[in-house]
């Protein structure tokens, strides 16, 4: 084991340690809201949500779903709660990230104006690490359950997901143009693919992609899949001006591909001295950015 996975292993069992601690505390009750139920804040909800029924300000009762509204705290000073040290020791571990999974609610009753409610929260469990599209995480349960005095009336169960954000790579400065005649080459690339565009009527192979065939002159088209070998045709190597994300000196080539088309791209993986007419090439991708992947040509292996 590696002291990178050793070090892992030990962070994961520290969260775990602390989660179960957090939840061994059970329920922890905050402070009492700063304010009773009351109408100017009933009446301020459904003007924001759109609600139009008389019934609650006529009977003197609040929307089940304001039950989160009484207890939120504001700009000063936080009360502390049994799921801030498990929040604050995953963001020491690098899961930055977060995002909401779960909010469940439960009403057992209205609350109604001049009721002050006191919020109890409890941390329920710390599940992961688990691989998800926006990176490795955990993911953090807790309830919180809202007393009028000892009078449970609403409940909440949260879920979040902490996760290590992927690290985006900066932005390549020299893009493609992407229009409706080049787009399925580009969407090649990321695949991995070298497509050639072909005549739908005619079949000749052309590239670089365009609207007509230029021998029968047709705008139907699809495409093939290239071997991905080539011949070097031709090359310059670019030593000045500089350019934006390249180091000079660099090798710009026309490669000769089998399936009879020229094809311009960056020759990678060998010396700019060795490089020579007619080597013979393969075809590599290279992820530039975030978004971009770029066809280049590195030698082949014989």
């Amino acid at each position: 084991m590696s002291t990178h996975d050793r070090g892992e292993t030990g962070a994961h069992e520290e969260l775990m340690e602390l989660a179960a601690k957090q939840a061994a505390l059970g329920e922890v009750r905050g402070a009492p809201a700063a304010d009773p139920v009351n109408e100017p804040m009933i009446r301020h909800w459904l003007a924001a949500m759109g609600d139009a029924n008389p019934a609650y300000l006529a009977n003197g009762v609040a929307p089940p779903a304001m039950a989160q509204v009484w207890t939120m705290q504001g700009l000063g000073p936080r009360q502390p709660s049994p799921v801030d040290e498990v929040m604050t020791a995953l963001n020491e571990a690098g899961f930055t990230g977060v995002v909401a999974t779960n909010c469940d609610h439960t009403y057992h009753r209205p609350l109604h104006v001049g009721e002050r409610v006191t919020a109890a929260t409890r941390f329920s469990d710390l599940k992961g690490p688990k691989s998800t599209a926006l990176g490795e995480g955990y993911f953090a349960t807790w309830t919180v359950t809202w007393y009028s005095e000892d009078d449970p009336v609403a409940e909440m169960l949260f879920r979040v997901l902490k996760f290590r954000p992927k690290e985006r790579k900066k932005p390549y400065p020299l893009k493609p143009a992407v229009n409706q005649d080049t787009a399925f080459f580009w969407e090649g690339v990321k695949q991995g693919e070298l497509r050639i565009q072909r005549c739908g009527d005619c079949g000749e192979l052309r590239h670089p992609p365009g609207p007509l065939c230029p021998t029968c002159r047709s705008a139907n088209r699809d495409h093939v899949v290239a071997s991905g070998l080539g011949t070097l045709y031709s090359f310059v190597v670019h030593h000045h001006p500089p350019v934006p994300g390249r180091e000079t000196p660099f090798v710009v080539a026309v490669v000769e591909l089998p399936e009879g088309v020229r094809i311009v791209g960056n020759i990678v993986d060998c010396p700019v001295e060795d490089v020579g007419i007619g080597m013979e090439l393969r075809v590599t991708y290279s992820s530039m950015d975030d978004e971009l992947t770029l066809p280049l040509w590195a030698p082949r292996e014989l």
